[in-house]
């Protein structure tokens, strides 16, 4: 879990040198509003394409934890003891939560970093606020 969470920072901060390189060198040879809107367009293109891998990677995760219960709940049923099959079920809900949890924090700490990593990229193109979409970044899922 704490590789991947590493390999996502991993990938951001690359993503982040490229766009703050290429952003930097097109907001330095010219200042007009165009090449400020096409510097604003190259850091969303990059942060949406970082969102649409965070969120599959957390639509896998929380459907690999449904599969995982279902699995665990039919081994429940499987025994002939009231006993045996309360821990069996406390067992499989309990894994549930636990995966769920970890990665819907997951995701919240890949959109906050990628978010950050926009803001950053968007501060080298020089443009004004009316230009760039993060007053929407409210909108994203939850990660639930």
């Amino acid at each position: 879990m704490i590789k991947k969470i590493l390999s996502v920072f991993g990938m951001l901060l690359a993503f982040s040198l490229i766009v703050t390189t290429a952003l930097a060198q097109t907001t330095s040879t010219s200042s007009t509003i165009a090449t400020k809107i096409a510097c604003v367009g190259a850091a969303v293109a990059v942060r949406e394409a970082a969102i649409s891998t965070a969120v599959a990677t957390h639509a896998q995760k929380v459907s690999a934890a449904y599969a995982t219960r279902a699995n665990e709940l039919a081994g429940a049923y499987s025994n002939t003891t009231e006993k045996t099959l309360r821990a069996g079920i406390k067992v499989a809900w309990a894994d549930f939560n636990k995966t769920v949890k970890a990665a819907t924090a997951t995701w919240k700490t890949s959109k906050n970093a990628i978010w950050s990593t926009y803001k950053t990229a968007v501060k080298t193109c020089k443009a004004s606020s009316s230009i760039s979409d993060s007053s929407n970044s409210s909108s994203e899922v939850s990660g639930q």
